[in-house]
């Protein structure tokens, strides 16, 4: 009954607050290249990333179930088919990222490529842990490749390096992989989300979740990027940073402090949900 309760309340949590509002996460947006060969693809709210490469193409998250079909438009605007996606990446699976990878897959054929301590929710289309909240489900995909910390995925000469930064998800994986801004090489870091939003945490979503959140609070800062992404477009003020893209200029999407910012943020909003439900215990 106790969890129950949580994850009632936890349900708006998830919609709202330090998440963007619902009606953006499946609001159409304008694609655009953030620098180099990786490009927007996504909606207003929810991200999705398209990396090109001379072989093919990665796609990291999908977003929405109804997503799919604005994330393939996005796509073919930029000029790039679809069919030349050979691989799909997720930064974890949650129904508002992963919930359209199943349509993608169908449609590109692509190998699909997950953190193994995410290949159960993936595969059966759930929540662990809340599998009684059907609002949860999405359309479940067959995982092609299980990966763990460290692992890469490479294509066409360029190389993704998986980060596992599990709390928000048993497999929730920071991505990074080399971008060049004019003649200089950067990181960019697709941060996978540390917020508790939805989950217990005492009694706990998971076991080790506790454990697995202070991890990732303690070791996420080591990562290296400075081109900053996430899952979300309000993680980095994707869409500020997108209005100040300018030629000739540094792109604005450098920016590490927007990381160390959101890490500051998602550990403090832990700690402060960790009291409140230790002390409903």
């Amino acid at each position: 009954m106790k969890k129950a309760i949580l994850i009632a309340a936890a349900l708006t949590a998830l919609a709202g607050g330090a998440q963007a509002q619902d009606s953006s996460w499946a609001q159409s947006a304008k694609p655009f290249r953030i620098l180099d060969n990786t490009y927007y693809v996504g909606t207003r709210g929810l991200a999705a990333y398209l990396i090109t490469t001379p072989q093919g193409h990665i796609l990291l998250d999908v977003g929405l179930p109804q997503n799919a079909s604005v994330v393939e438009q996005n796509i073919a605007a930029l000029g790039f088919k679809l069919s030349d996606i050979k691989i799909l990446l997720i930064s974890h699976a949650h129904y508002d990222h992963s919930g359209g990878v199943a349509k993608l897959k169908a449609d590109t054929g692509a190998q699909l490529v997950v953190a193994q301590g995410d290949v159960y929710a993936m595969e059966k289309g759930v929540y662990p842990g809340s599998e009684q909240v059907k609002a949860f489900d999405f359309p479940p995909a067959k995982v092609d490749r299980a990966i763990k910390d460290g692992d890469t995925v490479s294509l066409g000469g360029v190389t993704l390096t998986a980060h596992i930064t599990a709390g928000h998800t048993a497999g929730c994986t920071t991505w990074t992989w080399p971008v060049k801004d004019g003649a200089a090489t950067h990181t960019a870091l697709n941060f996978c989300s540390a917020s508790v939003a939805a989950n217990s945490l005492v009694p706990p979503q998971y076991p080790g979740i506790v454990a697995d959140y202070k991890k990732t609070f303690a070791t996420a800062r080591a990562i290296k990027g400075d081109v900053i992404l996430g899952p979300h477009a309000e993680f980095v003020d994707l869409w500020g940073k997108q209005a100040k893209i300018a030629a000739g200029k540094p792109s604005p999407f450098i920016d590490r402090a927007a990381y160390e910012r959101l890490l500051d943020r998602q550990e403090a909003a832990f700690k402060a949900d960790l009291a409140r439900q230790e002390a409903r215990k």
